[in-house]
């Protein structure tokens, strides 16, 4: 009599689900021994200048368009010259020939921001003071984008490529919220409204509510399996619905945050030290300058004051950390073929 087998998620396939995302995730684990005839990434250079003269973004010169970029000694942020997205009035797109064929302008502003004026410096070799100032002026851009008419989202986000000059730190405002930060939003919105979840010690969000995202990182702090690092308020994890084989999910864990303006003075250097943590891990990884998109999810827009409230203040801040690395540093991942499931 043959009995099956004991199911073990370390060997089977299986799926998983994505409350934020409301998507399911097939996880094959046993794939990871397979053989890699693949593409394989050229080595980086290891003799990478401290200024570039070539460069767009190094103190003192000229970028693709002409501008000047200044002499700065710390952070500087300037409007991108071949914006994605352009500041109102927009004109009015025609009607649809058809309700498959439909258009819906967007305007708004896309800023850069350069961490620092060392060319050759990246998050994980920079001290906290200076990620402290990158967090700094992430609230700043996202008050002073988000207060603007017409705005109803702010987008925070670094990629960091294999190369310096393949790096985007960029912050983008738009006059809709895109799909997947409603996606998220409509999650956590239901979750709240939930009147079946078990008791729980968890953080509640606004008035009480449960909170999806504090309920989890409570849980996994608790579980401790999949936690990488983490300090007094924050925690990185490999979320359990992970996609990237080193994807990481960074969030509070002791209270619910709707986004960067609601961090007190003790929440911003933990938040400095445990990126500053995260990246070095990364890079110590493979020993190479690690590869990943950084995005900031929050509420859409910040209100006057933290303590102003509305349904956005649902949302939970979190960093998504999604890295294309699969075993080394010269091999990465791409997505492709059937990866989630209704």
């Amino acid at each position: 009599m043959n009995l099956m087998a004991h199911f073990d998620p370390t060997h089977h396939p299986h799926r998983r689900f994505n409350p934020l995302t409301n998507e399911h995730i097939l996880v094959s684990p046993q794939r990871s021994k397979r053989p890699w005839l693949g593409q394989v990434e050229p080595s980086q250079p290891s003799d990478i200048p401290k200024f570039d003269p070539t460069c767009y973004l190094c103190p003192g010169n000229s970028r693709a368009g002409g501008q000047k970029t200044e002499h700065y000694e710390h952070t500087y942020v300037f409007e991108n010259d071949f914006s994605a997205i352009l500041p109102p009035p927009v004109p009015i797109a025609p009607p649809a020939s058809h309700p498959l064929l439909t258009t819906e302008p967007v305007s708004g502003g896309c800023d850069v921001i350069i961490f620092h004026p060392r060319h050759d410096l990246t998050i994980p070799r920079l001290p906290l003071d200076d990620i402290s100032r990158i967090i700094e002026e992430w609230i700043k851009i996202y008050r002073r984008r988000g207060g603007e008419d017409g705005i109803k989202h702010v987008q925070i986000f670094e990629y960091h490529g294999l190369l310096e000059s393949s790096s985007s730190r960029q912050v983008w405002s738009m006059s809709a919220i895109p799909t997947l930060p409603s996606v998220e939003i409509a999650s956590l919105t239901r979750y709240a409204s939930r009147s079946d979840l078990p008791p729980s010690d968890a953080p509640k969000g606004p008035d009480g509510h449960p909170c999806l995202l504090c309920e989890y990182a409570f849980t996994e702090v608790k579980l401790g399996e999949r936690v990488v690092v983490k300090n007094e308020h924050w925690v990185a994890l490999v979320p359990w619905w992970a996609t990237w084989p080193f994807e990481i999910l960074l969030l509070p864990y002791h209270r619910h945050i709707p986004s960067i303006f609601h961090l007190t003075p003790e929440e911003k250097l933990t938040l400095a030290s445990i990126i500053s943590q995260v990246t070095i891990k990364y890079d110590n990884l493979f020993l190479c300058s690690f590869a990943y998109s950084m995005g900031i999810h929050q509420r859409p827009v910040p209100l006057s004051s933290p303590e102003e409230t509305d349904d956005h203040d649902i949302c939970h801040l979190h960093l998504h950390f999604d890295p294309p690395l699969l075993r080394s540093a010269s091999v990465k991942k791409f997505i492709a073929g059937s990866v989630s499931f209704p």
